[in-house]
């Protein structure tokens, strides 16, 4: 029979071989997550390198994450991608967010990519545009009619007391100023990258509005849909962990960055175009004060009240009740 001791000695033995047994498979669980499909708002372009650097670099693999992205064009391409079920999250526009909600489907925004709104409308200056009023009339370039841009100009034509029977919309494609130089358009409404680009390219002396003289709000957001952000927390807290280091290491790291862009991005044959548009995101993903991902939810309610209040949707968005930060890093 064996002593108190020897039993003491063999029992915490056991509890030792089954806690170096489980470590293990810790380990294993927090490596096999699971796949996350990120729906965006556009193709694999130089200003989400730090989604395109994931092979490279591995954020999300180091978070247990097998990563995909689903192209699309414009916030509404995303948010369809995520109803139909081909996504998990939705790379998306305020604006898009709203207008599904207004329809009646359950979403929550979960991380606030873009605190800045980045949103403008080119013209030439032969065109004399010089205020939204100026718009009447005219042909005006979108990237689709499910972008950010369409939704950003209608918010400034109906500042102006304009709506979008009053102009002629025109899909231009993303990033593609072509047609406002080509004078197929008048005005092109575009992203501060995307004038950036143009500029390089050579757009020349341009007037430029910004979305934001008439309401500066988050340009996009990560929503899901209600019933995954219950059923699938570890999977998107561990998404929103690696995609904010993926965030704060391009901040750190523009010029590496650049050196992916190069080899990932469709556009990123110019490795200082590159640079440039990677500098231009990196700011405006930060918010003086506030963590990367974090909400500024009076800022949103005032862009859903103003949706609401333009007619751009038919009810009211209470955004306290469908922003969730608690996935948030650190909460």
């Amino acid at each position: 029979m064996l002593s108190s001791p020897q039993r003491r000695a063999l029992l915490a033995g056991a509890a030792g071989l089954a806690a170096a047994s489980l470590a293990p498979a810790a380990a294993r669980a927090q490596a096999t997550l699971g796949k996350v499909t990120l729906a965006g708002w556009s193709k694999p372009i130089s200003e989400i390198t730090n989604l395109l650097a994931e092979p490279d670099k591995g954020f999300f693999k180091a978070q247990g994450l097998d990563l995909a992205y689903l192209p699309g064009a414009g916030g509404g391409d995303a948010i369809r991608n995520l109803l139909s079920g081909q996504a998990d999250v939705a790379f998306t526009d305020p604006g898009s967010l709203f207008t599904a909600l207004d329809k009646g489907e359950k979403l929550r925004a979960i991380y606030d990519i873009y605190p800045q709104n980045v949103f403008n409308v080119v013209s030439r200056k032969s065109a004399n545009i010089k205020r939204p009023a100026d718009l009447k009339g005219k042909r005006i370039g979108v990237y689709s009619l499910s972008s950010g841009t369409r939704q950003n100009l209608l918010v400034m034509l109906h500042q102006a007391g304009l709506t979008e029977r009053d102009v002629q919309i025109v899909v231009t494609g993303v990033l593609n100023f072509a047609p406002l130089l080509q004078g197929q358009v008048d005005a092109t409404a575009a992203t501060d990258t995307g004038l950036l680009v143009g500029r390089r390219r050579g757009l020349g002396d341009v007037d430029v509005m910004q979305v934001r003289d008439s309401l500066n709000v988050s340009s996009d957001l990560f929503v899901v849909r209600e019933q995954v952000l219950q059923q699938r927390q570890p999977l998107l807290r561990a998404f929103l962990k690696a995609y904010r280091d993926s965030a704060a290491w391009m901040i750190a790291r523009p010029e590496e960055a650049a050196a992916i862009a190069s080899r990932r991005a469709i556009d990123g044959t110019d490795r200082e175009v590159n640079l440039e548009v990677i500098r231009a995101r990196n700011a405006s993903a930060q918010a003086a004060g506030r963590a990367l991902g974090a909400f500024d939810i009076p800022s949103l309610q005032k862009a859903a009240d103003a949706y609401h209040a333009l007619g751009l949707i038919q009810r009211p968005v209470d955004v306290a009740g469908v922003v969730d930060a608690s996935l948030l890093p650190g909460t």
